[in-house]
């Protein structure tokens, strides 16, 4: 288990050894940590799945809080929602921050994992707790990839919701995660990719986070928080730099945030997971592979996203025999999909009573 904070509620689940991965190697061990709210019916066909973003956890209430609650999208009283810490995430799950039997970190003896993984691992979870049927399973950005996926190595899925998230990921994505891997890299500290438990790489991790930032807002929202003012006048916190703009210390507060937060490793192994999506990988030609997922699936896109574009939740939509294409109106960009959950909330909500109407017709 990593040492990384995890909430009182957060439970532990061993689901056995030697986990075969995609690259072919295999971890001796795949430990999950996860939360669930609601309960199983006696059918054991009322789950949801909630899959998390990036640098998320399990407590999917705390960061989609609007989406919970009786009547709502997410509703504890009809649901048993199942959200797990990612393969390869610091919030109690395996990954490189775990201590090894030796008491060290894993580091580098982690390998690298694919969104294939993450969902694998999911699925050994969905198994562990006699779940037969699942209605829904929900994520944005990275946990949208992982939502395409489930339906593709799982059929007990019955409908996807993808927010701000596309069908592979796209040059333009890797991209800015090769730029965010040279920030990790930078920091002498990294050691070409590895570190000692006492030599954290902080500063190649926060230069890392700024730049994600700046992928994750839109030019819109920042001219309208910061525009061009001094650091004090419009961001709260004490000035990383006195004499700086607004955004720069803005930009510094949140690397600091994710380096009390997170691993940088961590953080490394899952932007190649990232990368890593392609629905199409070994299975034949995308549009093709598209067209196998037969259930409904929600695509929601964020006009103002710059990140996962919304030209590619047209595609994702116009290739899906069942597919809804919402727009989520957020002058946020990217991280719409979690400033504005209260937006989102309505749209899921919709999806989901409209889908139980025709299968209850």
């Amino acid at each position: 288990m990593s040492g990384f904070a995890l909430s009182a509620e957060t439970r532990i689940d061993r689901l056995g050894r030697a986990f075969p991965l995609e690259s072919g190697e295999a971890l001796d061990e795949l430990v999950l940590a996860y939360r669930t709210w609601g309960r199983l019916n006696a059918a054991a066909d009322n789950a949801v799945i909630v899959c998390h973003a990036l640098t998320g956890s399990a407590d999917a209430d705390r960061w989609w809080a609007p989406l919970f609650g009786p009547g709502r999208a997410l509703d504890p009283e009809r649901d048993f929602i199942v959200c797990a810490n990612t393969l390869g995430g610091c919030y109690g799950s395996t990954g490189p921050a775990t201590r090894g039997a030796d008491g060290h970190r894993l580091g580098l003896r982690f390998p690298s994992i694919t969104i294939r993984d993450q969902v694998r691992a999911q699925i050994a979870l969905a198994d562990a707790l006699g779940i037969r049927g699942i209605r829904l399973v929900i994520g944005g950005s990275m946990g949208g990839l992982q939502a395409l996926e489930w339906p593709l190595l799982d059929r007990r899925v019955a409908a996807v919701a993808t927010i701000a998230a596309s069908g592979r990921h796209s040059a333009w994505c890797i991209g800015w995660s090769e730029a965010q891997r040279h920030a990790l890299a930078a920091d002498p500290r990294f050691r070409g990719g590895d570190y000692a438990d006492d030599a954290h790489p902080d500063a190649g991790l926060a230069a890392a986070r700024a730049i994600a930032m700046l992928t994750y807002r839109s030019a819109r929202s920042l001219d309208a928080r910061f525009g061009r003012h001094p650091g004090g006048a419009v961001f709260g916190e004490r000035a990383a730099r006195p004499a700086a703009p607004a955004v720069a210390n803005w930009l510094a507060h949140h690397g600091a945030s994710l380096v009390a937060r997170f691993d940088a490793l961590s953080y490394w192994r899952l932007l190649e997971a990232m990368d890593s999506h392609d629905l199409a990988r070994g299975r034949g030609a995308y549009r093709e592979v598209l067209r196998r997922i037969q259930l409904p699936v929600l695509v929601v896109s964020i006009p103002t996203d710059a990140l996962y574009v919304p030209d590619e939740q047209r595609e994702l939509a116009a290739a899906l025999p069942d597919a809804e294409l919402v727009d989520l109106d957020s002058e946020h960009g990217h991280d719409g999909f979690l400033i504005d959950a209260g937006r989102l909330e309505p749209i899921v909500r919709a999806f989901r009573s409209g889908r139980e109407v025709a299968r209850a017709a």
